[in-house]
């Protein structure tokens, strides 16, 4: 299994993707989609769209995992990081590739065991699973390759409980 996590935002959009190989992840990629600030807000959201969508026809996932919207005080960023995270799902649902949401304490939890880990301890982690030679960077890159164990790690057990649910 091919998943491709995405750390929304209009400056800079993470993404990670990662692949199950005999029983362990193992990191595919990572980096940043940037995008100029100044710009048009329309060109930045198709920005996003194209290279995430080159991602998709690059890799091939079979599962995109997106963090959820953190609404802190700033709500003009929220709803610029909505656009953003639209513009990804839009990507994968013209792919039909599935795409689920993960809030930053979900994804904190599937890593780090706690929902409330620091970002340095989202990074450490993320490099023991993946066994990188170093701190994945930047940030956005690291939080969206936890997006991707988070669901990578998570989605055996969703496939298997909606089997029994019918």
């Amino acid at each position: 299994m091919i998943v491709l996590g995405i750390d929304p935002g209009v400056a800079n959009t993470g993404y990670g993707i990662v692949a199950h190989d005999r029983g362990r992840l193992v990191a595919l990629a990572g980096g940043v989609v940037e995008t100029p600030p100044g710009t048009d807000h329309g060109r930045r959201l198709a920005e996003i769209h194209r290279r995430v969508g080159e991602l998709m026809d690059g890799y091939g996932p079979d599962a995109v995992a997106v963090e959820d919207l953190y609404f802190g005080a700033n709500a003009r960023s929220a709803f610029a990081v909505g656009q953003a995270r639209g513009v990804v799902v839009l990507a994968a649902g013209q792919r039909e590739i599935r795409c689920t949401s993960y809030t930053p304490q979900q994804v904190k939890a599937a890593v780090c065991g706690s929902g409330r880990a620091g970002k340095e301890q989202v990074q450490r982690m993320v490099q023991a699973l993946l066994a990188l030679p170093e701190l994945p960077r930047p940030d956005h890159a690291a939080d969206a390759l936890a997006v991707a164990i988070c669901h990578a790690n998570g989605a055996p057990m969703a496939a298997a409980l909606a089997q029994v649910a019918g």
